[in-house]
């Protein structure tokens, strides 16, 4: 991939994270995408997001 094309999907993916309620189906994906992409494992782009494991549901599982 492009240097040009690398940056604009990750920035892409991070501004998607922010905009996604944690825990959703999209944030999951969105984060999985993002962390193969850059090589981080999810705690450390949860990190970068300003969160912790504990703040985000498991999987799948939205908080009420």
């Amino acid at each position: 991939m492009p240097p040009r094309d690398f940056l604009t999907r990750r920035n892409a993916l991070w501004a998607q994270l922010r905009s996604l309620p944690p825990g959703s189906p999209k944030f999951e994906a969105a984060l999985a995408e993002l962390s193969a992409l850059i090589g981080w494992d999810r705690e450390r782009v949860l990190g970068g997001l300003g969160l912790r494991a504990g703040d985000v549901p498991p999987t799948g599982e939205q908080r009420p």
